[in-house]
């Protein structure tokens, strides 16, 4: 299962959708909407959050297992560095092993400050090459102590994420690099808008791939797909998500439709998503769609 995911990713057109787990004891009728829609049988395999916005959500890892068990496809779990020190973190990836759970996003997290649980504290023992460190240690058979485990894991395959967009894009490049010598096989852009800015993020990839560690390597870049069906939305990510650069032209058009009609401005939003979505794939076929759970719209933009 993770073998062909990772023979794609480096080979062949490579497609992945976000999970949002809800603020629940069920994560099934997630699952359920998902079959519903035949999304499954539209992706390579599938990727759960981990508490965004430090909001409180059902476990990621847990969601991996249910979708994996539901429809055997593989499931990229993220994990924060937020809300585990070393301890935790080599203990949920040792629980997850076992039962298959072997993608992981390795991810710093959003701070614990704006989280809706009060007084909230965040770890924060380290950023996400603390993570991905420890999963180069699990693959060599040891913990991140460099003591051997009684029964060696599985081997883990480690993603990771960068930003899409940058003032200095070689800031971008280093970061790439970071993440590259880390181990990340994979890495998973925020969204990005416009097809001049992917080829920019392609190249910045190959570079870090050429200069890293002393040795090419060979960690695929994969591009983050947000459609944009609303002017709010749209005005929001330009105005406070660092890493991302919503164009003037979508601000734009969302808001002359906005001004005719709900129905007009999805219609337009719809319409540059899909176009854009399509760029993208002919471009650079190794692509995660994320629509904050709206599945009738993922299915809308991969058919």
């Amino acid at each position: 299962m993770f073998d062909t995911l990772i023979d794609k990713l480096h080979n062949g057109t490579y497609i992945t959708l976000e999970t949002t787990p809800g603020h629940s004891a069920q994560f099934s009728p997630t699952i359920d909407k998902i079959e519903e829609l035949g999304l499954h049988n539209l992706v390579d395999g599938f990727s759960t959050t981990d508490n965004p916005l430090a909001k409180l959500k059902y476990n990621a890892l847990f969601a991996a297992k249910m979708l994996q068990e539901r429809f055997h496809k593989p499931v990229i779990a993220t994990m924060s560095m937020r809300d585990r020190n070393k301890i935790a973190l080599q203990s949920d990836l040792l629980g997850a092993n076992e039962v298959d759970i072997r993608a992981i996003l390795a991810l710093t997290g959003d701070p614990a400050t704006i989280s809706d649980q009060p007084h909230a504290k965040g770890v924060f023992e380290a950023d996400s090459s603390l993570l991905l460190d420890i999963i180069s240690a699990f693959n060599s058979g040891m913990d991140y102590a460099g003591k051997p485990f009684t029964h060696a894991p599985e081997h883990i395959h480690p993603f990771a994420v960068v930003n899409s967009f940058a003032k200095n894009p070689k800031t971008l490049q280093k970061k790439m690099q970071k993440k590259i010598k880390h181990g990340a096989i994979g890495i998973i852009t925020q969204p990005v808008y416009n097809v001049e800015n992917a080829k920019l993020l392609l190249e910045l990839n190959a570079a870090a791939n050429k200069e890293c560690c002393n040795e090419n390597k060979d960690t695929q870049l994969i591009l983050g797909v947000f459609p944009i069906t609303k002017l709010r939305t749209a005005q929001f990510l330009s105005a406070h998500v660092p890493g991302i650069n919503v164009p003037d032209s979508w601000i734009e058009a969302l808001r002359v439709a906005n001004a005719k009609s709900v129905e007009e401005e999805y219609k337009v939003g719809y319409e540059l998503s899909k176009t854009l979505f399509e760029e993208l794939k002919t471009l650079h076929p190794k692509l995660h769609l994320m629509t904050a759970n709206q599945f009738k719209l993922a299915r809308d933009i991969l058919t």
